[in-house]
């Protein structure tokens, strides 16, 4: 049994985490300035509080809390498979604040496949086999809960969740503002979170490399797709990317634009950012 003396009001995620455990996580409300009695069943166990909004999780890598919420998915100004607009709702989620860097794979991975070097640049050259790779051997180390995200949930936290200003591009209809691409970014990657956040603190989710998303790739799929918490259909040959890139134009960038990849792909555009569950 542990004390947590005079939290202030707030909400706030309590982990309880132990070596050789997973760690579990519980959102808890203090509706008024008061101590806390906290069971820890875990043996050897620490309770930790962060505030929703960013945190550092127990892996080292930063991720911003995303209330859940419905919005409105796709564009009727791009291409085929951006219609029809269409109405979804997620859940909450955390997912990285940052595309996944080179130092952060090395440290998972041993190894940095990337084409443009640097530690703080995001990881390219990574498939989407090689990031369920990485993904698998994050989760053992960590017993976290790492998967990528889902397109609906990647373009919820694009467009700025429930804070959306409905931008054009992720935090800005500035694409200069929010975005590495072919107008700027001098034909290679830049480091992570140099340009200016979307509403949620996320950055470059339009530009500097693609992202990868769990979902595979279906160019009618939101004429059918579920409104609650879709995940793209049941089988494939490509898998979804979102976000443009370094090289790409204006309109590659948009929060909309879908493209398609095979899951063994790999290239100097190719990366991630990581979603958790808890």
């Amino acid at each position: 049994m542990k004390l947590i003396n005079d939290l202030p009001v707030g909400e706030y995620d309590l982990e309880i985490s132990a070596t050789g455990y997973a760690a579990q996580t519980k959102r808890i409300t203090i509706n008024e300035r008061q101590t806390l009695q906290v069971d820890i069943q875990l043996a050897r166990g620490e309770a930790r509080f962060a505030q929703p909004g960013s945190m550092v999780d127990p892996s080292g890598i930063e991720m911003v809390f995303v209330k859940g919420g419905t919005f409105q998915m796709g564009s009727n100004d791009g291409g085929d498979d951006e219609k029809p607009v269409h109405t979804v709702t997620v859940g909450d989620f955390y997912i990285s604040k940052y595309e996944v860097t080179q130092k952060q794979w090395k440290e998972i991975m041993g190894s940095n496949p990337s084409h443009f070097k640097g530690d703080n640049l995001p990881v390219e050259q990574v498939s989407w086999n090689d990031v369920q790779e990485f993904i698998r051997k994050l989760n053992a180390k960590s017993g976290g809960n790492y998967r990528l995200p889902t397109e609906a949930e990647w373009e919820y936290a694009c467009r700025g969740g429930l804070q959306s200003a409905h931008y054009t591009y992720s935090g800005s209809n500035n694409i200069d503002d929010v975005a590495w691409y072919s107008g700027n970014s001098g034909n290679k990657t830049h480091p992570v979170g140099q340009k200016k956040a979307n509403e949620l603190g996320l950055y470059d989710m339009s530009g500097n490399v693609w992202e990868w998303c769990a979902d595979w790739y279906g160019a009618n799929y939101y004429s059918n797709s579920p409104s609650a918490n879709p995940d793209g259909p049941s089988s494939g040959s490509r898998r979804v990317g979102r976000g443009g890139g370094w090289y790409g134009n204006a309109r590659d960038v948009r929060v909309a634009l879908r493209v398609r990849g095979s899951p063994g792909d790999r290239g100097g555009i190719l990366g991630f950012r990581l979603l958790r569950t808890y």
